[in-house]
């Protein structure tokens, strides 16, 4: 277990060139200021905050979410950090990073900052550092173990270092890094669901200190080992002698997660029963390149023209990996009262009020760092433009 936090940075070493998040920014930028939505993207380099105890972002983002797609905060902290950042940073939940951290801690991110990953996100993250005690909160036992579980948006090799604060420290102070003491590491640990939902994540066992009562906070940096880039994670707890119980969202309070903590860390694969072959000759002609990896695939969404009782949108599909795509499918549920009315360089079905696009005949290959776009009309009873909930993308 790793106690001190400036070894962090000493234990990454970098596997492969860190891709920078810059463009988006700039896009974004450049989005905002014509009028054009970004909403939340499917799998775009690795993504993840803590989902249970769930980090500000995330339980605010459960808080705000509506029938509509629209987000509309209960909680005041969450309310007051949507006026004050908008509700772009909420659609992208999961994006609290900094490219360039390579496991860097105090001396790097600023105290006061620590909830946002040192304002380094392409998204304004800074008003989830506000110092209040009205955030939600996960009720917790100290000294138990519990399930931690931590998005999986999309999925990277590295290490979580886990932090409590210290006793005494109080919620309506800002978080510094004094204020941590660290109380374990997990390395590559297991997964569950699918990579690019809201519900994917991995998942471990994680002891909570002794002796504890009253407010803390569960801090979280996750240190990707094939990339400087990192992600960090703030979610308030109570030591209050509860079950994994929130308050603080839909103006109440929630049951606790209905999966139990594994007994033991499961292995991530079987042993041989026998020595197998050195080689084996293969039985057809291996591909001579593999398709992208999870997290390769992003589509941004933007409306680029409304009228009464319609609208028209374009959808930017963009491949981050390393290798060409073949096929690409984008998933998103529109926004109640919907209907696509035509829809041009991509093939469209609907299912369970989900619509997916995938590639047309002529535009499937999507080159490393390249983008293709498709884009529709729809009709819209409510006047509703945007999509319910996520938008992923996925190759295939």
């Amino acid at each position: 277990m790793d106690h001190g936090l400036g070894d962090v940075a000493g234990k990454v070493t970098t596997l492969k060139r860190n891709r920078q998040l810059s463009l988006i920014a700039v896009l974004v930028t450049l989005l905002s200021a014509l009028g054009i939505v970004f909403l939340t993207q499917g799998s775009a380099q690795a993504h993840g905050v803590a989902m249970s105890p769930g980090s500000r972002t995330y339980l605010c983002y459960q808080d705000a979410k509506t029938s509509t797609g629209a987000l509309v905060p209960t909680n005041p902290a969450c309310a007051a950090a949507v006026a004050q950042s908008g509700t772009t940073p909420l659609y992208n939940w999961f994006a609290v990073l900094d490219s360039n951290a390579a496991g860097r801690t105090s001396g790097y991110v600023p105290d006061g900052t620590l909830c946002s990953a040192g304002n380094k996100s392409p998204y304004d993250f800074s008003s989830y550092n506000a110092a209040r005690d009205d955030w939600p909160r996960t009720h917790l036992t100290s000294g138990s173990t519990i399930q931690l579980q931590y998005s999986n948006w999309a999925q990277h090799p590295g290490t979580f270092h886990i932090y409590v604060t210290k006793p005494g420290w109080s919620p309506t102070t800002p978080l510094a890094w004094a204020d941590l003491d660290a109380i374990g590491t997990s390395t590559n640990p297991p997964a569950v669901g699918s990579p690019g939902t809201d519900g994917g994540h991995y998942y471990w066992d994680q002891a909570l200190p002794s002796g504890r009562t009253g407010n803390a906070l569960l801090f979280i940096q996750w240190v990707r080992s094939d990339s400087n880039e990192n992600f960090f994670s703030c979610s308030d707890i109570a030591f209050d002698g509860g079950h994994g119980e929130v308050t603080g969202i839909h103006n109440g309070s929630t049951t606790p997660p209905t999966s139990q903590p594994p007994t033991s860390e499961p292995p991530t694969s079987q042993p041989p029963t026998s020595q197998p072959p050195t080689s084996t000759p293969p039985t057809s002609q291996p591909p001579t390149s593999m398709p992208p990896v999870d997290g390769a695939c992003m589509a941004m969404y933007s409306v680029t023209n409304s009228w009464s009782g319609g609208f028209q949108a374009s959808v930017e599909v963009m491949n981050h990996g390393t290798t060409p795509s073949s096929h690409w499918t984008v998933t998103w549920k529109p926004g109640d009262g919907t209907q696509i009315s035509s829809l041009w360089n991509g093939v469209l079905t609907t299912s369970g009020g989900n619509a997916s696009v995938a590639n047309a005949a002529y535009n499937g290959t999507i080159a490393p760092d390249g983008n293709t776009t498709f884009g529709f009309t729809a009709n819209s009873s409510s006047g509703i433009t945007l999509p319910n909930g996520s938008i992923t993308c996925t190759f295939s």
